[in-house]
């Protein structure tokens, strides 16, 4: 059974969003404040958290850049009144694995959910190599030789997209829909710029990327 924290300061939305929740078979917990849901966090324990942006104490933003920070990997889905690109460019960026704006339907955010925590599921069990770095599914570690990288849950879900896709090109759109769900759309520039988080952490030289290669006009091409 699935463990969801959800945090939210509107009681009447908190407390929607508990029972939709449970009546699919969740375990949630409610909270109200940043603070709190960064000590929720730490603890450990979740398989997704339900984050709204505009929190007492700490902001939604805030808390997930401190959870990433300190390589808390538990997959984030934001929820927030502020629809606008910057906005949802910025809580990507951040690491969060979904964006949702308000007013939602229920429907809409338990397909988000499931999405979500499918995409967040094993993929495999065993360690894959190129270069020097090692990619180890069980562990959910990226290595270079002796030293763990520290990479985001969405950072490695995209290098693993590519080590799965070997030789093939991706398009921009393609990788999008594999990432973040084909009902979700993100901007080009989401998706360059969580490309090139990753290049800055696996490739010799990332302005001259070995592995992950762009083909103009198409997207990009794993070459390892």
């Amino acid at each position: 059974m699935n463990r969801i924290l959800v945090v939210e300061d509107e009681p009447t939305i908190a407390i929607a969003l508990q029972d939709d929740l449970e009546d699919e078979g969740y375990r949630v917990e409610a909270i109200s404040d940043g603070l709190t849901a960064i000590e929720k966090a730490r603890a450990g324990g979740w398989d997704l958290i339900l984050l709204d942006v505009m929190l007492p104490g700490k902001d939604g933003f805030s808390v997930l850049r401190e959870m990433r920070k300190d390589d808390h990997r538990t997959p984030v889905i934001l929820l927030t009144a502020r629809g606008h690109e910057q906005d949802r460019i910025t809580g990507l960026s951040l690491g969060a694995d979904d964006y949702v704006t308000k007013p939602f339907s229920r429907q809409e955010l338990l397909l988000r959910v499931q999405a979500v925590l499918r995409r967040a599921g094993p993929t495999w069990s065993a360690v894959h190599s190129f270069g020097d770095i090692q990619v180890d599914c069980e562990r959910g570690e990226v290595r270079r030789g002796a030293a763990v990288l520290d990479v985001t849950a969405l950072e490695f879900r995209l290098l693993l997209m590519f080590l799965e896709n070997r030789g093939k090109v991706l398009s921009i759109e393609r990788i999008g829909q594999m990432i973040w769900g084909a009902d979700t759309f993100q901007s080009d520039r989401v998706v360059y710029t969580h490309v090139n988080n990753v290049r800055a952490k696996i490739e010799p030289v990332p302005s001259q990327p070995r592995y992950i290669v762009s083909l103009r006009g198409l997207g990009y091409r794993f070459d390892g």
